[in-house]
């Protein structure tokens, strides 16, 4: 039992590990505490019921209860019994939180904030791992099994992420799981009773098993090859150690300042935050027969929360069902011209909403997973993202004379668009803000004009790329009291007073016109994100509105209904005439009261620093193949030094002179022989050169033999057909073996000439594979740095193993277990 429950907990702490990855989600670590909380109940109830003899099917229904109470604790609605006892308000309240939870992974890009409904679908998931991990492990005893549920945690960053996903969170989580296996295979071999070493040694029970011992050092050992191994490989990047960068940025993501998913757009429209991206990549093109375009919507955000606007669930039909007629527009001052436009995504954007302009009425090259919702004018799947996505649609415009927007009526107060688009959160000086702007005006167009011409210079709203901090506790009161921001706070700022006049209204995020037209169409980067407010006109529909000031938004477009407030002379331009590219915030032309506050960062920030400018790859691959040569060239390089070491020791020839004459004859010469030293040296060094010979061209060597019956051998065998060759591995095998084993060892013989007599007769008969790798990569060489590889590794087994052991002799179970033998 005591087993048993030991592995129960191995379990739990496994599983908290195997929630590592997590971590790359959040931003901070309120789920862990919660998550371990959960999995603490989990395992505590699971040792009780193990305790009473429970069944399985017991047990798995006690964790499954002790999951519920701790939900209710950690997650309460206000109607429990005794805060733990759980009520029909506490499961309404759950699946309240399933539901905006849903909501929020549409709001949010990673890294998320700590939300409710976040934080309890984590917990519930990690909880529910727990249970099935337990039953696995403990119930079943198929801990190996165990990792499939485990593996499941992680699945949840890697859907998140597209490009790359921290591993060091995994190699903990991966850690968690081999202790497991390793706890249950130590149960399980105690199980046998006594157990011994490979060489008959009894271990102690304060031992580990050797077997088990061996494999926690593959099992490290693998692990870290995992990890590192690709590291090595030319061209890889650092995605797979570096941590969640902070980079772009908050754009529409809450305003934290925080990283995300690459290619992903924050879809939350923040009251404060900051923008901040150095990088700038395309993510969209555009092609459309409309001479000046409005700007080009993919998001809409209609839920208010104290800190901005949020996402929430789009509704809609299949886009090859059609789309409905909106030409319902038939007032004077309107107009609606039918356009097309062609949209080709980048991968650099991968979302599960797709660009396109307002009023869409056909659309070509999108299949059945994409769903199309009226009224809030998005494409949107469930199971297919933006990403490398091309697809035609034609589109309607319609533009709007500020005399037909003044003789729309207002929304009767029981309309369920008024009711559901006008609800804010109680803030008084907004509230008193909003009276004093909207105070004798008659119409919903002029309460909203005169709220957005409120954002203007002449009442100190600059564009900057930082919000300024407050002390009112509301962020909403600190943006219109310091009046600084970029495009999220002008726009959620302007939805908000304008639901506080009774106006239904609500942020959209898309993309402006960028630099302008070009041969290619609207070339659109990251830089080019933008949001803007809509208002909502009985009888006309949603109306664009873009607060923020134009000097600070490249490709900034106006209307006639809501002109520039900023404009040095008050005009009328042309309905969606784009604002002039001198305009743009790079202009150094551009004047505005806040152009030092400026640079070159425009638009939404996307998640984390996003797909960085790819810089050229050429030197990259030059380093990297000069790198590999130079690692194959290793081995060759090696073998020739050690030719080089054994290479033939200076010798001295004299002419010979006959005796009593002192007359040189040139046809003889005399050598004069070495040392019997560097004779013996010089015989060993010729013969291990030749046994890397026989190695490097494939050619039998048996150390056991004698070096005579190794030349013999290889007289038979290979040799037999050249008799010079023949005679120098003879004078060779001589040489080695009166260098071994008498006492003058052969002098006056040239042992260099005869290996190179050999070698060349081995290379002439061997194929063109073996004198290839016998040059490039020597065998010899090879087997000798495996050789000294694995004798290094074995002393350092043998050495660790015997620090072990010492330190294992001033362990605490091994003294109580003497103790107790006493």
């Amino acid at each position: 039992m005591t087993a048993t429950r030991n592995l129960g907990f191995v379990a739990a702490a496994a599983t908290l590990l195997a929630a590592a990855p997590l971590s790359a989600i959040f931003e901070r670590w309120t789920w862990l505490i919660q998550a371990a909380v959960a999995v603490a109940v989990v395992a505590g109830v699971a040792a009780l019921a193990r305790l009473g003899r429970v069944p399985l099917w017991g047990q798995a229904l006690a964790m499954l209860a002790g999951l519920l109470f701790a939900l209710t604790w950690l997650f309460p609605s206000g109607g429990e019994l005794l805060a733990l006892l759980p009520t029909p308000a506490t499961f309404a309240h759950f699946g309240d939180l399933l539901a905006a939870s849903a909501q929020d992974m549409r709001s949010y890009g990673v890294k998320v904030p700590d939300t409710d409904p976040l934080l309890f679908v984590t917990v519930l998931g990690v909880g529910a791992v727990a249970v099935v991990v337990d039953v696995l492990t403990v119930g079943l005893r198929r801990p190996a099994l165990a990792g499939l549920p485990m593996l499941a945690i992680y699945s949840v960053p890697v859907a998140v992420y597209v490009d790359s996903v921290p591993a060091v969170p995994f190699v903990v989580g991966a850690a968690g799981y081999l202790w497991l296996l390793v706890t249950d295979n130590v149960e399980r071999v105690r199980r046998f009773g006594r157990r011994f070493t490979g060489d008959g040694r009894d271990v102690d029970v304060w031992e580990s098993s050797p077997l088990a011992a061996a494999g926690r050092r593959l099992a490290a050992v693998g692990v870290v090859l995992a990890v590192a191994l690709p590291l090595a490989v030319p061209g890889m990047t650092g995605g797979l150690l570096d941590t969640l960068g902070s980079g772009g940025g908050n754009g529409p993501g809450g305003g934290k300042g925080t990283g995300g998913n690459p290619g992903r757009v924050d879809l939350f429209a923040a009251l404060s935050g900051q923008l901040n991206q150095s990088e700038v990549y395309e993510m969209v093109r555009v092609d459309t027969d409309e001479p000046a375009p409005f700007y080009l919507r993919y998001g809409v955000a209609d839920e208010l929360s104290p800190n901005g606007f949020r996402v929430g669930d789009p509704s809609g039909r299949a886009v090859t069902r059609g789309f409905p007629d909106p030409t319902w527009a038939t007032a004077e001052g309107v107009t609606q011209k039918r356009y097309r436009a062609t949209v080709k995504v980048t991968e650099n954007l991968a979302m599960p909403l797709l660009p396109a302009y307002a009023q869409p009425v056909r659309v070509d090259g999108l299949g059945g997973s994409w769903l199309y919702d009226t009224d809030l004018q998005v494409f949107y799947s469930n199971r297919d993202n933006s990403r490398n996505k091309q697809y035609s649609f034609d589109y309607v415009r319609s533009t709007f004379s500020p005399a037909a927007l003044r003789r729309a009526p207002s929304l009767p107060a029981d309309h369920p668009l008024r009711v559901g688009q006008t609800d804010t959160p109680p803030v008084p000086q907004v509230d008193a803000l909003v009276g004093e702007l909207v105070k004798g005006k008659s119409t919903d167009y002029d309460k909203v004009r005169a709220i957005y011409d409120y954002f203007s210079s002449e009442n100190g709203f600059t564009y900057t790329l930082t919000t300024k901090g407050g002390t009112s506790g509301q962020e909403i009161v600190d943006f219109l009291t310091n009046k600084s921001g970029f495009c999220q706070q002008y726009a959620a700022a302007m939805a908000w007073l304008v639901r506080a006049a009774g106006i239904p209204a609500r942020v959209a995020f898309g993309f402006t016109n960028g630099t302008g037209r070009t041969d290619e169409g609207y070339v659109l980067t990251n830089r080019n994100l933008h949001a803007w407010t809509e208002v909502h006109f009985d009888g006309v529909g949603w109306v664009p509105f873009d607060a923020t000031p134009a000097y600070g938004v490249q490709g900034s477009t106006r209307s006639a209904w809501a002109p520039d407030t900023d404009a040095p002379e008050p005009t009328t331009p042309d309905a969606g005439s784009p604002a002039d590219a001198d305009d743009a915030e790079t202009s150094p032309e551009v004047a505005g009261p806040d152009r030092a506050d400026r640079d070159a960062d425009t638009g939404l920030a996307l998640g984390a620093a996003g797909p960085a400018r790819q810089s050229p790859v050429w030197p990259w691959w030059a380093a990297g193949g000069l790198v590999l040569l130079a690692l194959l060239a290793l081995p060759a390089l090696r073998r020739a030094m050690l030719r080089r070491r054994r290479g033939p020791r200076t010798t001295v020839a004299v002419p010979a002179t006959p005796a009593g004459t002192g007359v040189a004859d040139a046809g003889r010469t005399v050598v004069v022989g070495m040392d019997p030293d560097r004779a013996r040296a010089q015989a060993h060094a010729t013969w291990d050169e030749l046994l890397d010979t026989l190695v490097d061209y494939r050619v039998r060597v048996d150390r056991t033999e004698t070096p005579r019956a190794t030349a013999e051998r290889l007289v038979t065998e290979v040799l037999a057909e050249d008799p010079a060759a023949v005679a120098a591995a003879r004078l060779l095998g001589r040489a080695e073996e009166r260098a071994r084993y008498a006492r003058d060892p052969l002098t006056g013989e040239e042992l260099p000439p005869a290996l190179r007599s050999v070698r060349g007769v081995l290379a002439a008969q061997s194929d063109r594979r073996t004198r290839f790798l016998a040059a490039v990569l020597p065998p010899s060489v090879l087997l000798r740095w495996r050789r000294a590889v694995g004798d290094t590794s074995s002393r350092v087994v043998a050495r660790a193993g015997d620090a072990r052991y010492r330190l294992l002799r001033w362990n605490p179970r091994r003294l109580l277990a003497t103790r107790a033998g006493r």
